[in-house]
């Protein structure tokens, strides 16, 4: 997402959040809201984009160079996109809601933009711990018990 077309600065780690794809609205009411809750827990963001898979899609090709819809996609300058069916999809092969793995996705994004990571056993184990302990406070289940991953 171009840091440029954002549309206004976020205050004290709250996001913008952009609503790009209807589908969002049927899937998780009041999706604002819990983007919002979920990236101020992890840590703050600049803007959520919750956008369709073809749009994530696309993103992931221009600023990764895969060309496939992923879940979250975090941006260095602090922004965060994540996909529609994808999300829909894994929520429904773990058993959960789409609003608990958005959830769980915007604090998975937040925690990257503040420098966590999952590439080595350790720090994986550590950043689900983190993400279990902050969706706790939101009310959400354990995302790891049934071995979903973002």
């Amino acid at each position: 997402m171009d840091p440029d077309s954002r549309p206004g600065p976020a205050t004290a780690g709250i996001p913008d959040v952009i609503v790009a794809d209807r589908t969002w609205r049927r899937m998780v009411p009041r999706a604002e809201q819990l983007v919002r809750r979920a990236a101020a827990l992890g840590g703050g963001a600049g803007s959520v984009l919750l956008a369709s898979d073809a749009e994530v899609r696309r993103l992931n090709w221009q600023y990764r160079g895969k060309n496939k819809a992923t879940n979250v996609l975090t941006f260095d300058s602090g922004d965060i996109a994540v996909a529609s069916g994808v999300v829909r999809r894994e929520a429904r092969a773990a058993g959960k809601t789409a609003a608990q793995h958005l959830a769980h996705l915007v604090v998975h994004g937040a925690l990257h933009l503040r420098g966590h990571d999952h590439g080595g056993a350790g720090d994986a184990r550590r950043m689900e711990m983190r993400e279990t302990w902050l969706l706790r406070r939101l009310g959400i289940p354990n995302p790891w018990r049934a071995g979903a991953s973002p």
